[in-house]
């Protein structure tokens, strides 16, 4: 079984956000000891988790388009395009994975409302 690098971990965390699996894949892709640092929810791991299953749940016509990736070393940062329906324009969201031992230690997450009128003719993406 060929192993997946840290850039196919981290990319596959959204397939599974979307379907509401996120479950599935923090039990295999995440550290026991595993933090975030997303100010909207409590700094336990099962908060993020549940949070994220509700949200997939609530909106199940979610859709996240990663537009870029990077790896370096140890982190892998992802810069993303999120509409909770096709209406939506969405935000755009930035996630950096910190990985030890091929399993994630530690994330960020970073979002930014798309405007519709905003004076940036080159826009979010």
């Amino acid at each position: 079984m060929n192993k997946l690098s840290n850039r196919e971990i981290a990319l596959s965390f959204f397939d599974l956000v979307v379907t509401g699996k996120v479950r599935e894949w923090y039990n295999k892709h995440t550290d026991n000891d595993y933090i975030h640092h997303n100010q909207y929810f409590k700094s336990d791991r099962e908060s993020l988790i549940l949070s994220i299953e509700e949200d997939a749940s609530n909106n199940p016509e979610k859709q996240v388009e990663v537009k870029m990736s990077l790896e370096d070393g140890d982190l892998v940062t992802t810069y993303s395009h999120v509409k909770q329906n096709p209406d939506d324009p969405g935000f755009a969201l930035m996630h950096i994975f910190r990985f030890v031992d091929s399993r994630i230690v530690e994330m960020w997450d970073i979002n930014q409302e798309i405007l519709e009128d905003s004076p940036n003719k080159n826009g979010m993406f």
